[in-house]
């Protein structure tokens, strides 16, 4: 038994009962090709706890109904659940205040609700945004719309061979004509965490508004957003055990109040005459339409589930078994991990000597295992480390070392089926 996998298991039995969390969560039963499922796909969605498949389905059987426009009490009872998420939210990130909060379909509606709102707004002909070679194509692909429609520039912040961003060298970018840095907080690819508070700190020393991706640190750890500093954080629920379609775009409530709606509809208007609409106060003015109550129903319980566990407690099993992966697969002959940052989550994205990453990921599937495979919506970090893809496996609290000897095992049968 190796030093790592001995502490590991030490944390495991000394408060965090893996079994009771595994109980949790009813997919992980079932078998694939007839071999038990070992779910490794996190980083692209985490599977679903009982308690937030029961929120829902409650939702639906007991009180639903649309919110903020009714008087009868299923209308009542719905828009009391909506709203109690909304807290949750706020008090998860802790946010100033409850009105900083808009409810939107993911982290990618997020950044995109920022581009066209305060980007159309602050963005003019010559001026600057800024973001990393680790961008996920949804904190990318937005930015260079905005900077086609308005004559501006995209430039990209360098990283290094371990998949860390090059700070001089961005402290040196900033200048100007930067009107706003977008930064992922963990990469989707690499697991990376960005030091992120020093990059506020660094911008915002020069005026510059700061928007954080964080879709894929909120479920890895705590994130404080007025400890931060940014001025806005996205995030998507299915990332952090709940459901798909639903997240989270903070933002300081005096940037938001000064910017434009990013659609009109209902509720989100405070009264519509055909010569004039008034738009409706924070956060209702950015929800345009009916939302998804029930995805906020279960974004809400997926929360208060994270909570029941406790951050720490889940930060430190995946730190044992990210610890536990990474010396498991690096003693793989012929395999190279993509991503060895000093600060990193649960991602262990790699390539084998030889052997595509699709055919990985196919032959993987075949003993149960399910990982990720292909670019993970970054292409141009593939370009920057010279590689097509990689297979990519992703950790979440249900996640066990034994799994990791079942991907280790997959990994040397794909090797031999390419002897």
């Amino acid at each position: 038994m190796s030093t790592t996998l001995t502490a590991f298991r030490t944390s495991t039995s000394s408060g965090f009962d893996i079994e009771r969390v595994r109980a949790d969560f009813p997919i992980l039963e079932q078998r694939v090709h007839d071999l038990p499922l070992v779910y490794l796909d996190n980083a692209a969605t985490t599977q679903k706890p009982r308690a937030v498949i029961d929120a829902i389905s409650n939702y639906y059987l007991s009180y639903n109904a649309n919110i903020h426009r009714g008087v009868h009490q299923l209308s009542q009872s719905a828009t009391d659940a909506y709203e109690a998420a909304r807290k949750s939210v706020q008090t998860f990130l802790n946010a100033e205040d409850a009105k900083e909060i808009i409810f939107v379909r993911g982290a990618t509606e997020a950044i995109n609700l920022v581009a066209q709102s305060y980007g159309r707004q602050h963005v003019n002909s010559g001026d600057e945004i800024i973001v990393t070679a680790m961008e996920h194509h949804s904190n990318i692909v937005p930015w260079q719309m905005l900077c086609e429609e308005k004559g501006a520039h995209l430039r990209v912040a360098p990283i290094n061979d371990a998949g860390e961003l090059l700070l001089d060298e961005f402290e040196a970018m900033l200048n100007a004509k930067t009107k706003l840095v977008a930064v992922v907080h963990t990469s989707n690819v690499l697991g990376t965490v960005n030091p992120v508070r020093r990059i506020v700190e660094m911008a915002h020393t020069k005026g510059i508004p700061v928007l954080l991706d964080g879709a894929q640190a909120v479920p890895h750890g705590g994130v404080d957003v007025r400890a931060l500093d940014c001025d806005f954080y996205a995030f998507s629920g299915h990332k952090i055990y709940g459901p798909t379609g639903i997240g989270i775009l903070y933002g300081k409530r005096a940037l938001l109040e000064a910017m434009p709606p990013y659609q009109g509809g209902g509720d989100m208007i405070r009264s519509v005459t055909f010569e004039k609409t008034i738009y409706n106060q924070l956060p209702y003015k950015f929800e345009a339409g009916t939302p998804d109550i029930a995805g906020v129903v279960g974004l809400g319980a997926a929360i208060e589930y994270v909570n029941g566990i406790g951050l720490s407690d889940i930060v430190a099993h995946e730190e044992d078994l990210l610890a536990y992966g990474t010396e498991a697969l690096g003693a793989i002959p012929g395999l190279t991990l993509i991503g060895t940052a000093k600060e990193k989550v649960s991602v262990l994205s790699f390539v084998l000597e030889g052997i595509h990453p699709h055919d990985i990921g196919t032959i993987l599937d075949r003993q149960g295992i399910a990982i990720r495979t292909g670019h993970h919506c970054a292409q141009p970090l593939m370009q920057r480390f010279g590689i097509p893809a990689t297979a990519r496996a992703s950790l979440a609290v249900y996640n066990t070392a034994q799994e990791i000897d079942a991907l280790v095992a997959g990994i040397h049968k794909v090797k031999e089926v390419f002897a």
